[in-house]
């Protein structure tokens, strides 16, 4: 009888066309009423705490726009910071429902780890930044360096495959803490730190006394897309994180902003009125509870364009340009789905 019990629920939710694995986050973030958001323990203009605690950032943005989509409201989300080595673990744990903590895409991690990713929301790539004493203008003057890179990232096997290719010899500093490493690297200890050319760049304005002391050098030596990672098998969930991204991207596209959200409701384009929920079903096949799910999360949270530039962008004290980052009709790759 019990065993008859488990197969007709089953059946039911089969039924519904929502599958057993893909119904729990969803659910379990409705009940609980917030969004458990794994990021950085602190990494400015992605996610990091400001003078009154409020953590802000491009993927803590990411994080509040999902927050908008399913709860109605932006601010329902629970941050919970974590370091390298422990936001796989927790996301497979269950210990929170979306990874987006400047985390770079790749094979094994889509495949091996019971996780897969949801979008791209920013196109970096490895680099280097070493103290203007040094005297060097160029990765390939680096050869004998000591160089700080953080265990558990992929920036220990990119910094291998790039030396060995260049015939550069060097001597790794290998930290667990991400602070611990910029500590080490502020201290002397090693001549170069190597990481993603976003976290040089915030690392220098944020973590260096004297950033005007620091170079960033010109080389790129990989390719790091990063983005927000689900858990496997949960399907509706990944849905509805991919086109939270999407939806602000394509709201850049559209010319629909924070400011003109209200107005774009009358809009006569029909791509706006589906963005916006005015017409089709986006909503629903979502799963959720409304159309205005994507009008909510550029109304709290700012479409990708706006979220860029306060956080990271020119107007930003990070001062990163839109480069790769762009729209695709201004040269970038960013290239919205469409909602239809």
């Amino acid at each position: 009888m019990r065993g008859f019990k488990m197969i007709a629920g089953l059946a039911v939710l089969l039924g519904a066309g929502m599958p057993l694995a893909q119904a729990d986050t969803l659910s379990v973030v409705k009940e609980r009423g917030a969004v458990q958001c794994g990021v950085t323990t602190g990494f400015a203009g992605f996610s990091a705490p400001d003078t009154k605690g409020e953590w802000k950032g491009l993927d803590v943005d990411m994080c509040r726009a999902v927050a908008a989509a399913v709860l109605g409201d932006a601010s329902k989300v629970k941050i919970v910071p974590l370091n390298a080595q422990q936001r796989f673990t927790a996301l497979q744990s269950g210990e929170i429902d979306l990874l987006a903590r400047n985390t770079t895409v790749t094979q094994s991690r889509d495949t091996s780890l019971g996780a897969i990713h949801a979008a791209i929301n920013f196109y970096d790539g490895q680099g280097f930044m070493v103290p203007k004493s040094l005297g060097v203008t160029s990765a390939r003057g680096l050869n004998g360096a000591t160089v700080c890179m953080q265990t558990g990232t992929s920036n220990e096997q990119n910094m291998a495959d790039w030396a060995r290719a260049n015939n550069v010899k060097y001597t790794p500093v290998v930290i667990a803490q991400f602070n611990e490493v910029v500590n080490a690297f502020a201290a002397g200890r090693c001549d170069v730190f190597t990481t993603d050319a976003s976290g040089l760049a915030s690392i220098r304005i944020s973590k260096m006394s004297q950033p005007a002391d620091y170079v960033i050098l010109p080389e790129i030596i990989s390719k790091e897309p990063l983005g927000p990672f689900v858990r496997q098998g949960d399907d509706a969930w990944l849905n509805i994180v991919k086109w939270s991204f999407h939806a602000m991207a394509g709201a850049e596209e559209l010319g629909v902003t924070a400011a003109n959200v209200d107005a774009q409701l009358k809009s006569t384009d029909p791509n706006v009125q589906r963005l916006l929920g005015v017409t089709g079903n986006a909503g629903k096949n979502l799963g959720l509870d409304d159309e205005q799910w994507a009008y909510r999360i550029v109304k709290q949270v700012g479409n990708y364009g706006e979220s860029f530039e306060r956080n990271v962008g020119m107007g930003s004290p990070l001062q990163i340009q839109r480069g790769l980052n762009a729209l695709w009709k201004d040269g970038g790759l960013l290239y919205p789905l469409p909602i239809r």
